[in-house]
């Protein structure tokens, strides 16, 4: 019995560690060291030269981050993962190792702002031509991809209007043209979706929102594909965007309870935004999971669970969101997600703040939308919450 084998609640424990740890230890030790020390020159030059197994310098592999990769790996059924220090240093790092100039990418307009300012911003200053299609449009996806690209990014899904991509479609017209497909996963969770199953090359993951979930520890991971994390591992090696070994100890103990925050999660995200459709005071509910969402179907096929994200717009103008949000209590007003805490926010000072509010009204963002992030706590208490903020406004 291989652990391959086990149910993802299983594998959040268990992944990566499977064998007996360093001095009997039950958790993974937090081995913090820089340098790695060796009896002798030809032990030493035959893990230098990737002869034989272990460690050189944390820059390039540490034993405590190896278990953080093995157990994203094993999640999401990849060939090979390496560990980031955020994020978005997973996401940067893979797209300038893929990418030369002349190349082309093709991606959505609902990727998160700090991925939309690569697209936007810096890919075109190195001479990458970047084509941003309707994310709700799959006829426009394909007819995009269809006229020949390096990469094709989606993220679905999306941050923070919840929009859903048929990954299944997108990546079979990625195939056809030989082009890389990278899936941003953060949202929906290894629980809930594997892209690398639907043929994607690679997947990466905010590790600081769920797969932490405690909101303690930055971090990012990429999987997928051997060769294409390994050319990206390269880049790494020099750029040194790296995961702390503290930081992957964090990250390895928020992943032991993945899966049940996950499902709890899951609820309470589909209990409050049904109450958020009915009440007279919203003005649009964003959650995969409703049946009137445009992709629910797709969503349904492509998804175990519809997540704890979800975000709304309320009637009235900005000032009536500032008022609503000072009114919540039991509910952290920050710029994250995917914590054991509820925590809310608009676009303007989370995801898109780096976007103007002509920009976020070209992406489809009002200026009244919140982001909302269920937490674990109990729904009944956060509806109340809810409730009682609306009355005031």
């Amino acid at each position: 019995m291989t652990i391959e084998n086990q149910k993802p609640s299983t594998v959040s424990v268990w992944g990566g560690e499977e064998k007996p740890l360093a001095f009997g230890a039950a958790q993974v030790p937090i081995v913090q060291s820089a340098p790695f020390a060796y009896d002798n020159m030809d032990e030493w030059a035959a893990v230098a030269l990737g002869q034989a197994q272990g460690h050189i310098y944390s820059r390039n592999t540490n034993p405590t981050v190896d278990v953080f990769e093995e157990k994203c790996r094993l999640l999401e059924g990849g060939e090979k993962a390496i560990a980031f220090a955020s994020g978005m240093a997973a996401i940067s790092n893979s797209l300038f190792t893929i990418l030369r100039p002349g190349d082309r990418i093709v991606s959505v307009k609902d990727t998160y702002g700090g991925t939309s300012r690569i697209f936007l911003d810096m890919l075109p200053k190195i001479g990458v031509e970047v084509d941003l299609v309707a994310t709700d449009d799959s006829d426009a996806i394909d007819d995009a991809i269809s006229k020949g690209c390096k990469v094709v990014y989606l993220e679905t899904p999306t941050n923070p209007t919840l929009k859903i991509i048929d990954l299944k479609r997108a990546i079979a017209s990625a195939k056809k043209q030989n082009a890389i497909t990278i899936v941003d996963n953060t949202f929906a969770t290894p629980i809930n979706q594997n892209p690398l199953s639907f043929g994607a090359d690679l997947v990466v993951h905010s590790a600081t929102k769920y797969l932490g979930g405690h909101d303690d520890a930055m971090g990012g991971i990429l999987i997928g594909n051997h060769d294409l994390v390994q050319e990206v591992y390269e880049y790494r090696e020099i750029a040194g965007a790296v995961l702390s070994a503290f930081s992957a100890y964090l990250l390895l103990r928020g992943m032991k309870t993945l899966d049940l925050r996950i499902q709890k999660q899951n609820a309470t995200g589909m209990k409050v935004a049904e109450y958020l459709k009915d009440h007279p005071k919203v003005e649009n509910v964003y959650y995969p999971g409703l049946p009137d969402h445009p992709k629910h179907d797709v969503a349904k096929r492509q998804m175990r669970g519809f997540g704890g994200m979800l975000s709304f717009s309320i009637k009235g103008d900005f000032e009536t969101l500032k008022r609503f949000v000072g009114e919540l209590e039991f509910v952290h007003k920050a710029a994250s997600l995917g914590s054991v805490n509820t925590l809310i926010g608009p676009p303007s000072t989370t995801s898109h703040v780096e976007c103007t509010p002509e920009q976020r009204a070209e992406l489809g963002i009002p200026e009244t939308l919140l982001r909302y992030s269920c937490g674990i706590e109990d729904a009944d208490d956060l509806i109340a919450q809810l409730e009682k903020a609306f009355a005031q406004v």
